[in-house]
């Protein structure tokens, strides 16, 4: 069995040596073990640095296109050198390398697909009071729209089956963290977690740099990701709040008539629109659900399509 130990990497080169240096060199259950840098466009010498430490496998991005594009060329490079359990760690160090063999047990023992570091905030003394409500806050939305227990959805610090990997289709250009759980939710996967330990940070986060600009683009990116995969009760609910809204307009029409209060005339016309919006709204919903039926249809064409390419190349 191969492991194969992914970095996403952008100007690292003073924290990737104490990253690696932290990643064991063996595993229970494992024969094999690489570790690949996805360099995202570094101007300083991270390629440099990974080459002294000996990463066995470099795969280099032209220019910046963020961590949710990092993440995926990894896991399709992870794919075509035969890796059968990959694991994604951070190259500042967040993660305790020891921790790896409990990430990818539950996966040599094939009780689970994916596997998610718990880094249980509430216990992280560098974090601030608002980014462990946040994170939380996120988690607990992300456990809702999934139907998963997962406790910290926003850990970097995963493992994935072959099988799993496969199968991950990541569209968001922001972060993987947050649509990769709702997806493997979605496609009924078995998922883990584990408790993990962190390290003090060696620098600033990327990813969390300002409060709102966060909050903003999480939300888009849940949303976005739940709507594809429930188009149909999205816009439903959205549809029959709109219609609601309408309906609840014209009983209050309909009041001030038969109590010959007369007048209100605005009311029955945005009654009316609101209706009418909504009951579009909801028929959206139905296209939509018959789209998202084509495309789960096109995602196990490409989950097929994978296999036996990658097959070959073995």
């Amino acid at each position: 069995m191969k492991l194969i130990i992914q970095i996403p990497c952008f100007n690292e080169e003073k924290t990737l040596p104490v990253t690696l240096r932290e990643i064991p060199k063996s595993f229970k259950g494992v024969d094999e073990v690489e570790i690949l840098i996805i360099d995202d466009g570094s101007t300083d010498q991270t390629i440099h640095v990974a080459r002294e430490h000996g990463v066995h496998h470099i795969v280099k991005l032209t220019h910046n296109m963020g961590l949710a594009e990092s993440f995926s060329a990894g896991i399709d490079a992870c794919l075509r050198i035969g890796a059968d359990i990959i694991v994604n760690t951070d190259g500042d160090n967040q993660y305790a390398g020891g921790d790896i063999q409990k990430l990818i047990d539950p996966i040599v023992h094939g009780e689970a697909d994916v596997v998610i570091g718990d880094r249980q905030i509430g216990e992280i003394q560098h974090f601030t009071f608002v980014k462990k409500r946040l994170q939380k806050l996120g988690s607990w939305v992300v456990r809702q729209l999934s139907g998963t227990q997962v406790p910290d959805a926003t850990s970097g610090f995963r493992a994935y089956s072959r099988e799993a990997a496969l199968r991950m289709n990541v569209i968001s250009k922001f972060t993987y963290t947050l649509e990769t759980v709702i997806q493997a939710g979605k496609k009924k996967m078995a998922i883990h977690h584990v408790p993990v330990r962190t390290n003090e940070p060696l620098r600033p986060s990327r990813l969390f740099r300002s409060i709102p600009g966060y909050i903003k683009r999480s939300v888009a990116t849940i949303l976005r990701i739940y709507t594809l995969y429930e188009p149909l009760k999205m816009f439903w609910i959205v549809g029959s709040l709109v219609f609601g809204t309408g309906f609840l307009l014209g009983l209050r029409y309909l009041y001030f008539y038969f109590t010959k209060q007369g007048g209100h005339v605005q009311s029955v016309v945005l009654a009316a629109v609101l209706m009418i919006v909504g009951f579009q709204i909801a028929m959206i919903g139905l296209l939509a659900d018959i789209i998202g039926a084509n495309r789960r249809l096109i995602e196990d064409i490409l989950y097929r399509i994978k296999k036996i390419e990658l097959n070959k190349k073995k």
